[in-house]
């Protein structure tokens, strides 16, 4: 697995040529292999990314350490008949997030752990990020004290890392999933903050004794001006955002964007072309799935009349483990029931591994199994997929339609960094 993508990104644009990559935040197996199956076909590297809370050396929400999301990711390249010297592994916000009602000895000290699992594991990406307040630390944290804790993240991913990895650095990042409300508009990151970020981080590696790493520091996140809410988003404003981007000569590292998810075609174009080397995009992804599913799930009350759709056990599934969706989504009894099925947010993608909504889609797959589904139903209730049925770039069958909606989603950003295909 090779991070030589990463590495190449910024030098490129500092001789006048636009690289960029986008960074696909998903554990879904169906949203990876489709990212495998367009990575093969383009003939680029595919960056596949696990956060703090998700994958971490006690397991994360998927309850799969490091090296187990590396297998189980390996495995699905192999599948797809992906090189995995294409693959780059990342780890995104990896620092004392899940530890924060701890003091913050203890929790740097399980995040210490985590960044090792992560190296040890051969993830070539580190996102450092302690920018999160502990139980006894202030609030907000001082930006000194968030750049030495990241430099003690990166000495412990220096001496457990087979390969040197890249680095991210950067805390000004949108909430991870997106906003918790409606989001009227942002200000994108000053200029000056940015520049300081980097100072700060340089002097934190440097008084770590591990300096000559910075330079393998390839993006600094910062806010763009993108976002999305439950029921909005946010679209890039290139005006808005030009005293930011006027700042990257300064900087020996280009800008990583979050959440941009939902951003249109040209918007994702623009943010590359304005320095936004590395694009992540996760949520969306799922969403577009779960579209798919849900189209799947209205053809198969018309198809099949003893069916139990799996939007009631997804229903029923949610309110039974409320978790992962309660303090996220607000209103009415109704509205919260539409979000949880519906928000951009999508929260819902947390269940897809409880062996009750596996179970739920395996019977929903198998009830199509390969068969032709009628064109007209497809129509009525897979519209975006009914053009490409029709010229035959895609299949009349379940697996088919379903991964063609993860490909629409997932096409621009390869587009908007590789070039329209």
């Amino acid at each position: 697995m090779s991070i030589a993508a990463l590495l190449a990104l910024a030098p490129a644009r500092k001789s006048g040529q636009v690289l960029a990559i986008p960074s696909i935040c998903s554990a879904h197996p169906v949203v990876i292999a489709t990212s495998f199956a367009l990575g093969r076909a383009r003939g680029t590297p595919v960056l596949i990314e696990a956060t703090c809370n998700q994958v971490n050396h006690e397991g994360g929400y998927t309850g799969m350490t490091p090296a187990d999301f590396r297998c189980f990711v390996l495995a699905i390249a192999q599948d797809e008949g992906f090189d995995p010297a294409n693959l780059i592994l990342g780890g995104d916000h990896l620092g004392p997030n899940p530890w924060t009602a701890l003091p913050a000895a203890d929790a740097m000290a399980k995040a210490c752990d985590m960044v090792a699992a992560y190296a040890q594991a051969g993830f070539g990406k580190i996102h450092l990020d302690a920018s999160m307040a502990c139980l006894d630390d202030p609030t907000p944290l001082p930006d000194a004290t968030i750049a030495s804790r990241n430099a003690e993240l990166a000495a412990v991913a220096e001496a457990h890392s087979p390969t040197p990895p890249v680095y991210i650095i950067g805390t000004e990042v949108p909430v991870p999933g997106g906003a918790w409300e409606e989001v009227e508009g942002l200000t994108p990151t000053p200029p000056e903050a940015a520049l300081v970020t980097a100072t700060l981080q340089h002097e934190a590696f440097k008084a770590a004794g591990i300096e000559a790493a910075f330079a393998r520091v390839v993006g600094l996140v910062v806010q763009p001006g993108v976002e999305f809410g439950n029921e909005n988003v946010v679209a890039y404003n290139r005006p808005a955002a030009r005293d930011l981007v006027a700042c990257l000569p300064k900087l020996p590292m280009l800008f990583e964007a979050h959440s941009t998810d939902y951003q249109t075609p040209q918007a994702l174009a623009d943010l590359v072309q304005d320095g936004f080397g590395i694009l992540k995009v996760g949520p969306g992804l799922t969403f577009a799935l779960r579209e798919a599913l849900y189209g799947l799930d209205h053809i198969a009350d018309v198809l099949f009349p003893n069916h139990i759709p799996l939007r009631g056990t997804m229903e029923a599934l949610m309110l039974q483990k409320p978790q992962h969706w309660a303090k996220y989504y607000h209103g009415t009894a109704l509205h919260q029931q539409l979000q949880r099925h519906y928000s951009y947010s999508d929260r819902i993608r947390y269940y897809w591994t409880d062996p009750v909504a596996s179970t739920a889609v395996a019977k929903l797959m198998a009830l199509f199994d390969d068969e032709s589904i009628p064109e007209p139903l497809i129509s009525q209730h897979l519209g975006a997929a009914y053009c490409n049925v029709m010229t035959g770039q895609t299949a009349k069958t379940a697996p088919a339609l379903l991964r063609a909606a993860v490909t629409r989603a997932l096409t621009p950003y390869f587009d908007a960094c590789y070039g329209a295909d």
